[in-house]
């Protein structure tokens, strides 16, 4: 009898390493890096002040990101107890409403995380923050639309996480506009990033009714529609940075575009079975411009 209480009361207990989980470091990478690229392009040296280095990249991953991945897998637990059970929500390694108890009091400790970190880095960590939710949660539950589902996750994964970072190493204010048109251009680009990504559970979007563009549009199209989204915005980075007298940086990002065009043309060819590829390859060139672009930003904005 002793045993079967005991083991009644572990299960209605979340298990420590199952709460990790549902923060999926493996997801943290892209707005940390979107908040280095920010801390570069504020012109101040990273290594300055490597405590504020650390909460900048803290908040930006296991904060912000973390968050948004612990909402979306509350809210997904009906799809992925059927194409996912061994998640740690649907396999009842996270029981009952812990889930939810957990994103709440998760979001709760990345705004006030941000907010300690200045005025602007708190603003673009609410934003970050809503957007997480409006994407997975009900009413709006943007990933419903993969318009507006891709375009508020490159909003929060890249924009916002330039921008978080900028303003952490400029005292907290709003960085000039040249910072917020270029972490603006690759939050766009990233529109295509994340219509790539989705290629994955298109046959689970379609049977669920989940308006992504592969299930939308059928891959062929959806490829194309991701390619102008990510190919358009880095021409006009290209063309701030030649106009603002950042010549090599200007031609080490058209180099990268120009490798990125000759991944775009195999891409399209067999787009369900490259798309994995072009993420090793295509996408690795763009986030490489990325950080080309933000070395250039402290020049410009003097």
């Amino acid at each position: 009898m002793e045993r079967t209480t005991s083991f009644a009361m572990r299960a209605t207990r979340p298990q420590a390493g199952a709460l990790l989980e549902l923060l999926k470091p493996i997801t943290w990478f892209p707005p940390m890096w979107a908040f280095l690229c920010g801390a570069v392009s504020s012109g101040v040296g990273l290594f300055e002040n490597p405590a504020l280095l650390i909460a900048g990249i803290l908040l930006a991953g296991p904060m912000v990101c973390g968050a948004s991945q612990v909402v979306n897998d509350w809210f997904d637990r009906e799809v992925d107890a059927i194409n996912e059970p061994q998640r740690a929500i649907p396999s009842g390694r996270v029981p009952g409403n812990w889930g939810l108890i957990f994103a709440v009091l998760w979001t709760g400790l990345a705004a006030a995380w941000g907010a300690a970190l200045g005025f602007w880095v708190g603003i673009a960590t609410l934003v970050g923050l809503a957007l997480a939710w409006a994407y997975s949660a009900p009413p709006l539950r943007l990933k419903r639309n993969g318009w507006w589902g891709a375009a508020a996750v490159g909003l929060s994964y890249e924009g916002l996480a330039w921008l978080t970072g900028a303003a952490v190493f400029l005292g907290g204010v709003l960085p000039p506009w040249q910072i917020l048109a270029v972490a603006g251009l690759y939050s766009i680009g990233a529109h295509g990033i994340m219509t790539l990504n989705d290629f994955k559970s298109v046959q689970g979007d379609r049977a669920l009714g989940l308006r992504s563009l592969p299930a939308e549009y059928g891959l062929h199209k959806a490829a194309v529609i991701a390619c102008w989204f990510m190919a358009v915005p880095q021409l006009f980075i290209v063309a701030l940075l030649a106009t603002s007298g950042a010549n090599w940086q200007a031609l080490a990002v058209s180099l990268l575009i120009i490798a990125q065009l000759f991944a775009m043309v195999k891409l399209l060819k067999k787009p369900e079975e490259l798309a994995p590829w072009y993420n090793a390859t295509g996408v690795t060139a763009y986030v490489s411009g990325m950080m080309v672009a933000a070395t250039a930003l402290p020049s410009m904005v003097v």
